[in-house]
C-alpha cells in the first residue's frame, strides 16, 4: 500500500541525534593515571617493581656521592676522618652501581614497553571491534579522537610510568641535597627551592598549549597521511598517473604538512622564550648561593669540603627541579593523551545491546515499518516512512536512481544503523531486541562495494565464514559455485597465493603476489558470500554482477536465480534485466516507495519503472544496431 501524500518528517526522539566526539574529556583525563599504572602493572608487575628499586638507588647515588667527596676532601685537608682507602673504595663502588645502572634499567624498560605496547593495542582495537554499528566510525571527530588514541597507545602509558619513575627518581635526589643544603646554608636552600615555583607554572602551562595544539592539528594531520596513502597505494596508481594529478596531491600533502608545522612553530617559540627566562632566573639563583657559601667559607665558618657539596647539590637541586616540572608537564600532556585512549575503550556501545535475544530461523519474513533514517540530524532523511516486506522465501528487488535509498536499507536490516523512528522486525521481533552478532549469522551478503582483502585466496573467500579456513573442500566448492576455482588453482600458490602486490606471496618473501581482475574479484566475492549463506535466512545481494562480463553475468545470474530459491533474498540492482524475476519489485525514489509490484505489472502502469526498463533496454538495442 503506498500513500499519496508524503509523510511527514518525525519529531526528533531519543534516538534522533548522535553524540558527538569533541576534545578531550575532563573524566577520561582524570581517570588516566590509574588506568596508566594499572596498564603498566597488567603488562608486567616485576618489571615495574625493579624499574622502582633502580630509580631509588639512581636518584639517592648523586646525594652519596656527594656526601663521600666531601668526606674525602676534609680527610685530605685535615689528616682526620675516616679511612682513605674505604671512602676511596666506597666512592669507587657508588660510581660503578651509577654506571651500571642505566644499562640494566634500559633493557627493563625496554621489554617492559614491548609488554605494554601489546597490551594497550590489544585493548584499544578490541574495543574498536566492540563497535557494532557504523555511526562512530562514519564521524570524523572520532577519526580524529582514535587516531590521538593509538599515538596514546603506542607511547603514553610509558611515557606516564617513565614519568614517575622520574618525579621519584628526582624526588630522592631533591630530598638528600636540600637536606645537606640546609645543613650549609639554610638561605641558600630557600633561593633554590623558590625559583622552581615559576618554572613549575611556566611548564604546566606549556603543556596545556601543547595538548591543544595536538589537538587543533589532528585532521591536518590525518588528510595529510589520506594524500600520502593516494600517492603510494596502487589503488589509485593509474587514475593518478593518467590525469597527471600527482603534483596537486603532493601540494595539498606539503599545505596539510604546512598547517601543523606552523602551529608546531608558534609553541616552539613560545617554548623557546618561557626557558629561556628560567635560564637565566636559575642562573641568577645558583650564583647567589654560590656567593653565600663562599662569603662563608671567607669568613671561617664553612669548610672547603662544604663548597664542593653546595657546588654538588645546588647544580643537583637545580636540574632535578627544571626535571621534575618538566617531568609533571610531560605526565600532564601524556595523561591528556591517554584520557583519549580512555575515552575509546571505556566507551558504551554505539548500538544498544539486549542481554539475550537470539533470532530464530526465520519463519515468516522481515518488515521495515514506517521506517524513517537521516545519518544526522543536520542531514535531509535519506528513508522517508518506508513499509517493506521480505517474505519468507521470496525475493524482492530493489531499484531506483543513486541515492534514492536502496544502501541505507541494507545497512538498516544488517543492523548497521537503527531508524530514528519506526522499526525493523524479524518475524515481527524488534531487530534492536536481538542480539547484533546473532543475527548478522543469519544474514549472508555481497555488497557492491566488496572488499578486496590483501589476503591469500584461501582467506578471501574463508573469511565468509572462518570455520571454513580449515575446511579446503568447502572453500574450493565456493570457489567452483563462483566460477573462480580454476583460476585460483591455476596461481603460483594456489588458494595460498598472496592477492595482493603489496605483500609477497610466501615466507620466504620470493616475489609479489598476484592481482585479480575486477571480474575476478567480484566472483571471489560472490564465493565468499555463498561461503556463509548456506546457514543464512537472509540473503542481500547488492549489484551482484557488476564487474562481469556478459557471458560470466547470464551465468551467474542463472546460477543465482536458482540459489535463491526457498531463501528470502533481497536483491539490489541498476540493471533491470537482473531483477525481473524477482517475486516482487520496489521503486524507490526520494527515500519513499512509488512503485511496487511484478515485473509485469509494473511494465503495465506505465511508470517510473517502467521508463527505466524501457530506456536500458533501448540503450541495448542501440548497440546492437
Amino acid at each position: 500500500m503506498i500513500s499519496q501524500d508524503a509523510p511527514q518528517p518525525p519529531e526528533a526522539g531519543p534516538g534522533a541525534g548522535r553524540p558527538g566526539t569533541a576534545g578531550p574529556d575532563g573524566r577520561a583525563r582524570a581517570r588516566a593515571l590509574p588506568v596508566s599504572l594499572g596498564i603498566a602493572w597488567r603488562a608486567g608487575p616485576v618489571l615495574l617493581l625493579a624499574q622502582i628499586a633502580a630509580t631509588v638507588l639512581t636518584g639517592a647515588a648523586p646525594v652519596v656521592i656527594a656526601w663521600l667527596t666531601k668526606m674525602l676532601i676534609d680527610t685530605l685537608v685535615t689528616g682526620s676522618g675516616p679511612s682513605l682507602p674505604l671512602l676511596v673504595a666506597l666512592l669507587a663502588t657508588a660510581g660503578g652501581a651509577l654506571a651500571l645502572l642505566p644499562h640494566a634499567v634500559q633493557y627493563v624498560r625496554a621489554e617492559h614497553e614491548r609488554r605494554i605496547l601489546r597490551h594497550t593495542n590489544a585493548e584499544l582495537f578490541t574495543a574498536v571491534c566492540r563497535l557494532t554499528g557504523l555511526a562512530r566510525l562514519e564521524d570524523p571527530r572520532f577519526h580524529d579522537r582514535l587516531r590521538l588514541a593509538q599515538q596514546a597507545s603506542q607511547s603514553a602509558p610509558q611515557i606516564v610510568s617513565d614519568a614517575g619513575f622520574g618525579v621519584l627518581r628526582s624526588a630522592v635526589t631533591i630530598a638528600g641535597f636540600v637536606a645537606v643544603l640546609a645543613a650549609i646554608s639554610p638561605l641558600a636552600t630557600a633561593v633554590v627551592v623558590l625559583c622552581a615555583v615559576p618554572e613549575l607554572v611556566v611548564q604546566l602551562r606549556l603543556s596545556r598549549h601543547r595538548t591543544s595544539m595536538m589537538w587543533a592539528i589532528t585532521p591536518s594531520q590525518r588528510r595529510q597521511v589520506f594524500y600520502q596513502t593516494l600517492l603510494t597505494e596502487q589503488q589509485a596508481a593509474k587514475e593518478i598517473r593518467l590525469l597527471g594529478i600527482g603534483a596537486f596531491l603532493r601540494d595539498r600533502m606539503l599545505g596539510e604538512l604546512a598547517v601543523a608545522q606552523r602551529a608546531e612553530r608558534r609553541l616552539d617559540l613560545r617554548v623557546l622564550r618561557a626557558n629561556g627566562t628560567l635560564s637565566v632566573l636559575s642562573a641568577l639563583a645558583a650564583g647567589a648561593a654560590l656567593a653565600a657559601i663562599v662569603a662563608q667559607i671567607a669568613a671561617g665558618q664553612a669548610g672547603i669540603g662544604d663548597l664542593a657539596v653546595l657546588t654538588a647539590a645546588v647544580t643537583g637541586v637545580q636540574s632535578s627541579m627544571s626535571s621534575v616540572v618538566l617531568l609533571l608537564a610531560q605526565l600532564s600532556e601524556a595523561l591528556i593523551m591517554v584520557g583519549h585512549y580512555v575515552h575509546i575503550v571505556t566507551a558504551g556501545p554505539d548500538l544498544a545491546e539486549p542481554a539475550e535475544g537470539a533470532p530464530v530461523p526465520l519463519r515468516r519474513g522481515i518488515e521495515l515499518r514506517d521506517v524513517w533514517f537521516r545519518y544526522d540530524d543536520s542531514h535531509p532523511w535519506v528513508l522517508r516512512g518506508v513499509n517493506l516486506t521480505i517474505p519468507y522465501g521470496g525475493s524482492v528487488a530493489l531499484v531506483g536512481a543513486n541515492a534514492a535509498g536502496k544502501s541505507t536499507i541494507v545497512k538498516l536490516l544488517c543492523r548497521l544503523y537503527d531508524p530514528q523512528r519506526g522499526s525493523v522486525l524479524w518475524d515481527g521481533t524488534d531487530l534492536r531486541d536481538l542480539r547484533t552478532e546473532d543475527l548478522r549469522r543469519r544474514i549472508g551478503a555481497l555488497f557492491q562495494d566488496f572488499m578486496c582483502y590483501d589476503l591469500t585466496a584461501a582467506e578471501n573467500i574463508g573469511l565468509g565464514d572462518l570455520d571454513a579456513l580449515a575446511e579446503p573442500d568447502r572453500l574450493q566448492a565456493a570457489a567452483r559455485w563462483g566460477d573462480v576455482h580454476d583460476v585460483l588453482l591455476g596461481l603460483p600458490r594456489g588458494y595460498d597465493t598472496m592477492l595482493s602486490r603489496n605483500f609477497a606471496s610466501g615466507p620466504e618473501e620470493d616475489g609479489a603476489g598476484v592481482m585479480l581482475s575486477g571480474g575476478q574479484w567480484q566472483r571471489v566475492a560472490l564465493a565468499r558470500a555463498v561461503l556463509r549463506a548456506d546457514a543464512a535466512d537472509l540473503l542481500i545481494l547488492d549489484e551482484p554482477n557488476s564487474g562481469l562480463d556478459p557471458d560470466a553475468e547470464h551465468a551467474i545470474h542463472e546460477r543465482l536465480r536458482r540459489y535463491r530459491e526457498g531463501r528470502s533474498t533481497l536483491l539490489i540492482s541498476h540493471r533491470l534485466n537482473t531483477v525481473r524475476t524477482a517475486d516482487h519489485i520496489v521503486v524507490l525514489a526520494d527515500g519513499q516507495i512509488v512503485e511496487e509490484g511484478r515485473h509485469e505489472e509494473l511494465m503495465a502502469l506505465g511508470g517510473e519503472y517502467s521508463r527505466m526498463f524501457r530506456r536500458q533496454a533501448e540503450g541495448f538495442q542501440l548497440e546492437h544496431t
